[in-house]
């Protein structure tokens, strides 16, 4: 399998709200068949209603609550980005799980989920330089 991710797709319980919220985060998508599609860099984000979602991968839906082992982070090129992104959030609607505050690895960053549960980070990690066109690059650990 290459090591690549192509997409994100997040079920949603009301896509219209989920559309609004990350739109109020200034993020533009484009509504297909009841799918709304975002460029996220190299990636793409798409939201689904979750009934959907579970039906085409053939599983059953549990609902919402509780942590699912999963979140999405998204990296900033300066420490005070991490603020003004967690407020706007916040104003739109995000759950601020943990405030933003000084990491163990020398960065800055905080957590809030999305109406649907989502978890999200947002990072500014000074060992993970940000290229202009957004991407990251692990550095060398030095390890095997």
């Amino acid at each position: 399998m290459e090591q690549r991710l192509s997409l994100i797709t997040l079920g949603v319980a009301d896509l219209a709200r989920s559309r609004d919220f990350y739109g109020q985060l200034g993020w533009h998508g484009q509504e297909v068949e009841q799918t709304v599609f975002f460029q996220a860099g190299g990636l793409v984000v798409v939201l689904w209603a979750r009934q959907s979602l579970a039906e085409d991968a053939g599983v059953e839906d549990r609902g919402v609550g509780g942590f699912a082992g999963v979140a999405l982070a998204q990296n900033v090129r300066e420490r005070a980005e991490v603020d003004r992104l967690m407020a706007a959030a916040a104003q739109a609607g995000a759950t601020v799980t943990r405030p933003a505050r000084d990491t163990s690895y020398g960065g800055y960053a905080g957590y809030f989920t999305d109406p649907d549960g989502h978890l999200w980070e947002i990072a500014w990690n000074p060992g993970f330089p940000i290229a202009a066109d957004g991407t990251i690059t692990i550095p060398d650990f030095g390890t095997p």
